[in-house]
């Protein structure tokens, strides 16, 4: 559950998105398993998805992090030589002083892939070039660049002015260069002016960050013994899962914003099921609603996963001779400040046993203490159990 973790907020009377939502099977997970806090984030490093993927599929991100943005490539399918740098390339709304919208309002993809079309036309060389995504999420990739340069992401800039917190370091000049000339190409597009028309923020900026050079993981089928899916719509997770060489199928109706289709996602985990061992799913949509400082949309996307992706998938597994199921919030991404935020996440695990040996043997053991009445984060620090290596969480999955 993509930043699912927050603080409390006064417009939910005091309580936590996850505290607020009503969640009875994550709950029931946190009470019949065992549950706790995972640092998913490493002390020294930025929070974000990109970490925190990683971390979720038992990749040390000080080890193999190379950048956010050639994690999204790989995604992608763009292929990254060693001399290739790529960039994350968000379309934004901006009046070239302030960074007024991180995501253009959301640019429906179709209008997303013109535009980007548009700056190769305009701003393509031998060296450079652009390659559309899912919405306002696109990936730029310069040959030779450099990825020391200093960049910001454009999230943690909303309302401020643009000018401190532009690209610097090695190849500034040029990354600044291709951000304003993006503005006067994309800014009297017609896809612009009927945005404005119809009341939305234009797609007419890029914001170029997030850089590094391709990126290589061990495989995640040697090292855990079984193949894997992931389901996502966010090309970073599907990146993280293809360089660690699991598949990543794109699933009708998942959009990677608060409107996905979760009932597709949870049909399309069961389906993989039939054929492998390991699925995990990912869900953009309560970190859209923090980006977007909704506590409401929140606690909304929240109840939505609960009801229609980890409800159904427990059901399922249920109907197996024998099953393990993790949640967890990935990374904190606050309401307050509308960004990410490193403090330990809650998880839960719960088995699941379906034949009657099983169950006896089950009911054998001593009762464990867990503490742990629903799946937030104060019932998750209640309980004592803290993983502070948090790319370890798949341990406890896959452990005897």
């Amino acid at each position: 559950m993509d930043g699912a973790a927050d603080e409390p907020q006064p417009e939910l009377g005091g309580l936590t998105p996850l505290q607020a939502a009503r969640m009875p099977h994550s709950d029931r997970i946190a009470r019949e398993g065992i549950c706790g806090l995972a640092l998913t984030i490493p002390p020294e490093m930025e929070p974000g998805s990109d970490i925190a993927a990683l971390s979720i599929l038992g990749y040390d991100p000080r080890r193999y992090h190379t950048g956010r943005a050639p994690i999204e490539a790989a995604g992608l399918g763009v292929p990254l030589d060693p001399e290739d740098v790529a960039f994350r390339c968000n379309l934004v709304t901006s009046d070239g002083v302030t960074l007024i919208d991180y995501s253009a309002g959301e640019v429906p993809t179709a209008d997303a892939h013109t535009l980007i079309e548009r700056l190769n036309e305009k701003l393509a060389t031998s060296r450079l070039r652009f390659y559309p995504g899912v919405s306002y999420r696109n990936v730029m990739v310069w040959r030779g660049g450099s990825p020391e340069v200093k960049t910001v992401p454009p999230h943690d800039i909303i309302g401020q002015p643009i000018e401190p917190h532009l690209p610097r370091g090695e190849g500034d000049s040029t990354l600044r260069q291709l951000m304003f000339d993006s503005l006067e190409i994309l800014d009297g597009d017609d896809i612009n002016r009927r945005r404005r028309d119809q009341g939305k923020n234009p797609a007419n900026m890029i914001w170029l960050w997030g850089q590094g050079r391709k990126c290589q993981l061990p495989s995640f089928a040697a090292t855990r013994g079984t193949p894997g899916l992931v389901i996502a719509a966010v090309d970073l997770v599907k990146g993280v899962a293809k360089c660690a060489g699991l598949s990543a199928p794109d699933v009708p109706g998942a959009t990677g914003n608060l409107d996905t289709d979760y009932s597709a996602k949870a049909a399309a985990a069961i389906g993989a099921l039939d054929s492998y061992d390991f699925v995990m799913v990912h869900i953009e949509a309560p970190d859209e609603a923090s980006h977007q400082a909704s506590p409401e949309k929140k606690v909304w996307a929240l109840e939505q996963i609960d009801e229609k992706v980890v409800g159904p998938l427990l059901a399922h597994l249920e109907r197996l001779p024998a099953s393990r199921i993790m949640i967890l919030a990935d990374h904190y991404t606050k309401i307050s400040t509308r960004t990410h935020a490193r403090e330990p996440v809650p998880f839960a695990l719960l088995g699941i046993a379906r034949d009657r040996a099983a169950r006896r043997q089950a009911q054998g053991r001593p009762k464990r203490s867990r503490g742990a009445e629903a799946f937030d984060e104060q019932n998750a620090a209640g309980t004592g159990r803290f993983v502070e290596e948090g790319w370890r969480l798949p341990d406890l999955l896959f452990e005897d």
